[in-house]
C-alpha cells in the first residue's frame, strides 16, 4: 500500500498555513548540492542508526530522538552519497556542521505517513517508532527530515545534530547470536544491493520451512524482469528469528499471538494489511547482516502484506499467491511503486480530488498531458489519454470485490479466496487482451485507489492485477533504483 497524494494535499496545506511542527532551523540549512563528497574523508566505515518516535495526528507530527547506535558495517555504495531519484514522502540530509555542505541523504516513507490519512489520526494521536540510516559520520553532523508539501517540494520539518563522539551515541555493535544463511552473494556489499530476509512466526522447528520459503520466494521474484536479468547484481542473506509460536495475530479473527517481530495483520484496521510497528526489533535483528531492503516472511496462508518505501515489504509465505505478493510489496518497498488498482478497498481517506503529481514514478495525474513521467515511452500516435474499455472491467472487478467481502464476513476457507483471485486473474488476463492498447505504453485512467483523475503507464502491471509482470514504465524504475546501489 502507498500514501494517496489527494490526502497528502489536506495534510500539506494546514501544515503550510500553521507551521504546526517546525523546529527552530539551522542557518543555510540547505547547504551545498554541488556533487558527492568523498566518502573516506567524511564518513567511517560503518552505519549510523539515528531511531526516533514520530507522532502527531492528522493535522501535525512531531519527532524525539530515541537513540543513536551503530548498526554494523556500511553496506552501502560509496561514491553516489545524494540520493537524486527524487522519491519518498520524506526525505533525510546529513550535513556537515562545520560548513553545511550536503554530504548524504536519503528519500523514504513511513507507517506514520500512512496513518495520517487515516479516519483514526481526525480522531486521536499515534506514535511510530523509526530509523534513518547513513555512513558513521567523522565530525558532528546536522540531521535534517523533509517532508513534501502541496506543491511536490521538501520542506524541512525537523532537524537535530550529532556528534559521534558524544556520550549519547552508542558506537558498540550489536553481539548477534542468530542463524544467518546466506540465499545468493554476487560480489562486495557497496557494489549491489544488499536485501536481508527475515522470518515471524517461524517456531524452532519450522526454520527449515524458513529457509525453503525463503529460497523459493526469492526464486520468484528474481525469475520476473527487470530483476531477472540484473540478478548479478543483488545479495541476499537471512536471519533467523524463532518464534514460541507458528503464525502472528489475525485480530479480525480473534487469533492473537507474541512473535518475535510482532507481525500482525488488520494494519489500520484492513483485514490483509500486515505489518509490525516494532521497528527497533526488526532494525537490530536486520543488522546482523549489511542490508539496503528487508522482506518479512509471514508464517501464514491467510492473504496479505504491505511494503513501504525505505522501510521493508511483508507478505504470507503460504497463500496460492505469495509468488505475486513478494514481487508486488517489494515492488513498494524497494523502488517506491504506487499501488496501480482501484477498485479495492482501503483504510485511506480519500477525496478525489487531485490537484498534484503525485511522486510515485508509475502514476501520473497527467496535469499535462504533453510532459509527463514516462512521454519517452508513449509511441507516436497513442492518444493521451490512451482510451481502454474501463467500464467493463470496472463492472467486473466491483463483483469480485463483492464476492470477496462476502468470503471474508461468512469466514470462508482461505482455498475458496485463492480460488476467486485465480478466477479473476484469469479474466482480467482475456479481458485485457482483446483490449486495443494492450501492451502499449499510454496514460490509462484508473490507479492509487483512484477511479478518475488518476492514470497509470499500461493496461496491465503486477502493481495494478496478479499477473506476474512489470510494464516498462515499472522496469525502467526499479532499475534506476539499482543503479544507484550499484553504480
Amino acid at each position: 500500500m502507498t500514501l494517496n497524494m489527494a490526502a497528502m494535499k489536506r495534510i500539506f496545506l494546514y501544515i503550510l498555513c500553521l507551521g504546526v511542527m517546525m523546529t527552530i532551523p539551522f542557518a543555510g540549512i540547505q547547504g551545498s548540492d554541488s556533487g558527492n563528497v568523498p566518502f573516506a574523508a567524511h564518513f567511517e566505515d560503518k552505519t549510523m542508526r539515528l531511531d526516533y518516535f514520530h507522532s502527531g495526528n492528522s493535522d501535525q507530527e512531531h519527532f524525539a530522538v530515541d537513540r543513536i547506535v551503530s548498526d554494523g558495517k556500511w553496506a552501502g555504495g560509496k561514491t553516489r552519497l545524494r540520493d537524486d531519484l527524487n522519491l519518498g514522502l520524506y526525505r533525510f540530509e546529513i550535513f556537515a556542521k562545520e560548513n553545511d555542505v550536503l554530504l548524504f541523504s536519503g528519500g523514504f516513507a513511513g507507517i506514520f505517513g500512512e496513518w495520517q490519512t487515516t479516519g483514526e489520526a481526525k480522531k486521536e494521536w499515534g506514535a511510530f517508532h523509526e530509523s534513518i540510516r547513513f555512513p558513521w559520520p567523522k565530525k558532528t553532523v546536522k540531521v535534517v527530515i523533509k517532508k513534501r508539501d502541496n506543491l511536490n517540494r521538501f520542506v524541512e520539518i525537523w532537524n537535530t545534530e550529532i556528534d559521534p563522539g558524544s556520550r549519547r551515541v552508542n558506537p558498540a555493535d550489536l553481539l548477534h547470536a542468530n542463524n544467518i544463511f546466506t540465499v545468493m552473494e554476487n560480489g562486495p556489499t557497496e557494489k549491489k544491493v544488499d536485501i536481508v530476509v527475515l522470518g515471524d512466526g517461524y517456531t524452532k522447528e519450522e526454520m527449515g520451512k524458513f529457509r525453503g520459503d525463503t529460497q523459493r520466494l526469492i526464486g520468484a521474484m528474481f525469475s520476473v524482469e527487470p530483476y531477472k536479468s540484473r540478478k548479478a547484481d543483488f545479495n541476499v542473506r537471512a536471519v533467523e528469528t524463532p518464534a514460541p509460536v507458528s503464525g502472528v495475530s489475525r485480530p479480525h479473527f480473534g487469533v492473537f499471538k507474541r512473535t518475535p517481530l510482532s507481525v500482525h495483520y488488520s494494519t489500520f484496521d484492513s483485514e490483509r494489511y500486515a505489518l509490525t510497528y516494532d521497528n527497533r526489533t526488526v532494525r537490530d535483528i536486520a543488522s546482523a547482516v549489511p542490508y539496503e531492503a528487508t522482506i518479512i516472511l509471514i508464517n501464514e496462508r491467510t492473504y496479505g502484506g504491505g511494503g513501504i518505501y525505505g522501510l521493508y515489504a511483508s507478505l504470507a509465505a503460504d497463500n496460492a499467491f505469495s509468488d505475486y505478493l513478494i514481487i508486488h510489496e517489494f515492488g513498494h518497498h524497494f523502488a517506491g511503486l504506487a499501488d496501480e488498482y482501484y477498485t479495492s478497498q482501503v483504510s485511506y481517506e480519500l477525496d478525489g480530488k487531485v490537484t498534484v503529481e503525485p511522486w510515485e514514478p508509475n502514476v501520473t495525474a497527467l496535469l499535462d498531458k504533453d510532459n509527463f513521467k514516462w512521454k519517452d515511452l508513449v509511441k507516436p500516435g497513442t492518444p493521451i489519454p490512451t482510451p481502454w474499455d474501463k467500464e467493463t472491467f470496472e463492472t467486473y472487478s466491483i463483483s469480485i470485490q463483492k464476492e470477496r467481502q462476502r468470503l471474508r464476513e461468512t469466514r470462508a476457507k482461505e482455498e475458496e479466496m485463492e480460488a476467486l483471485f485465480q478466477k479473476e486473474k484469469e479474466k482480467e488476463i482475456e479481458m485485457f487482451s482483446k483490449m486495443k492498447y494492450a501492451g502499449a505504453a499510454g496514460a490509462f485512467e484508473g490507479a492509487a485507489y483512484l477511479s478518475k483523475g488518476m492514470y497509470r503507464s499500461a493496461i496491465n502491471c503486477i502493481m495494478f492485477t496478479r499477473d506476474l509482470t512489470f510494464c516498462p514504465v515499472c522496469q525502467r524504475s526499479i532499475s534506476r533504483v539499482i543503479d544507484r546501489f550499484t553504480k
